[in-house]
């Protein structure tokens, strides 16, 4: 027991050192996932059909495919295809935030289609285009009621995030990985990595569920239509 915490507590800098990396990869495919799954939710609900059909194959694609998969596919596949130098850091954003962008359309998607028609009318009835209305007043609306799924979707990418290991970032789980195999003790050392992804976790949806509650719209939303039903 004694040679276990010792190991984990001179093990735990290495560890630690490595958060920084894990941030990065949720926090990059996060932000790429939103900047392109927004206009892919808005194109698939305002778009014409043969818009709507190609987007609905990129969604296919991506959420169809298991991440490592994807990894591999563009980062041994089609990077050395192209004959682009890409880092694996870089790489791994990129896919993930694919990836990502594809099921934080269908979040926004399911929230755009939530507001009621009556907004569109609304907006077109004091004089505002089409565009008005959906970028100042469905889309504020849509993001809003979009974060307690949106939260989910961190706590995924940050689960994901650990697969970049196989491509050579040196997250988390690679620095426990090289850590287990000197010192031939995986279990302690993969142990202190779930409970660093768990701190993770936790932390990131506590501040994305205040987040929620700071952008809350008192009367609109579930919550308030289930107290109606009451």
């Amino acid at each position: 027991m004694s040679d276990n915490f010792t190991i984990v507590w001179e093990a735990l800098p290495f560890l630690l050192g490595g958060v920084g990396t894990t941030l990065g990869l949720v926090i990059g495919a996060l932000g790429l996932g939103f900047l392109l799954g927004l206009p892919i939710a808005l194109l698939q609900v305002y778009g014409k059909k043969p818009v709507t059909n190609l987007l609905s194959v990129y969604v296919w694609f991506f959420r169809g495919l298991p991440v490592l998969v994807l990894l591999y596919l563009f980062y041994f596949g089609l990077f050395s295809l192209v004959r682009l130098n890409m880092p694996a850091f870089t790489a791994a954003i990129l896919v993930l935030g694919l990836r990502s962008s594809a099921y934080q359309s269908q979040l926004f998607r399911g929230s755009i289609r939530s507001i009621g028609n009556g907004q569109m009318l609304a907006g077109l009835s004091v004089g505002m285009s089409k565009t008005q209305t959906i970028g100042f007043i469905i889309v504020p609306q849509a993001l809003r009621l979009s974060i307690a799924a949106w939260s989910n979707e961190y706590s995924i990418i940050l689960k994901d995030s650990a697969i970049a290991f196989a491509i050579g970032v040196t997250e988390i789980l690679t620095r426990g990985s090289f850590i287990s195999t000197t010192t031939y003790r995986p279990m302690p050392v993969y142990l202190t990595c779930g409970v660093i992804f768990l701190i993770l976790t936790y932390g990131g949806l506590s501040l994305l569920s205040i987040l929620e509650k700071k952008t809350h719209i008192p009367g609109f939303g579930p919550d308030s239509e289930q107290k109606d039903k009451r």
